[in-house]
């Protein structure tokens, strides 16, 4: 997720370029899990910057929280960053880069790379708890049978004993 931007650099503020990304494989590999990622992107140039917005829509390998099996969903994100070059595009000198760390750098060969910001956009947009699908039936909690391919022979517990006295009191108001 490489855009050569030295022809955008030498343009007026205010000039903008699209990119359609349709990345497979090796390609789409910004983050382990990513097997391909589609998407359009904007790219702004700004006074001291390029702007580069748009949406990404990666295909993650994720594993369920409720059977623990392993499922691809894809986790679509809005991307809105500024990147900064590092080297003067006429003459060849170093720039000044802004004191805050965190931002993002073109290279010295004016190549603005999204890789980094992708991967952090997508672990931002992972589920916290992914499902592989609504009606995910999870694991036996005695034991471990995965309950969306078949039932297990386990004896159904009775209430928790510690929760006796909840029960106790629900059939009296009942």
């Amino acid at each position: 997720m490489e855009i050569n931007v030295a022809q955008l650099l030498k343009e007026p503020i205010g000039a903008e370029r699209r990119y359609h990304l349709d990345l497979e494989g090796e390609d789409a590999r910004f983050m382990e899990g990513v097997y391909q990622a589609k998407g359009e992107i904007r790219l702004l140039r700004l006074a001291d910057s390029i702007m580069v917005t748009g949406r990404i829509e990666p295909l993650v390998e994720l594993t369920c929280a409720r059977c623990l099996e392993s499922f691809r969903q894809v986790v679509a994100f809005d991307l809105q960053d500024e990147y900064y070059p590092s080297i003067d595009i006429s003459s060849g000198a170093g720039l000044p880069l802004p004191k805050d760390p965190n931002v993002f750098i073109i290279g010295s060969d004016h190549i603005l790379n999204l890789e980094e910001a992708s991967r952090q956009y997508t672990i931002l947009a992972l589920p916290m708890k992914p499902v592989c699908r609504q009606d995910c039936r999870g694991l036996c909690s005695q034991c471990g049978t995965n309950l969306n391919l078949g039932t297990c022979q386990c004896i159904p517990q009775s209430t928790d004993p510690r929760l006796a006295a909840l029960a106790e009191l629900k059939t009296k108001l009942t």
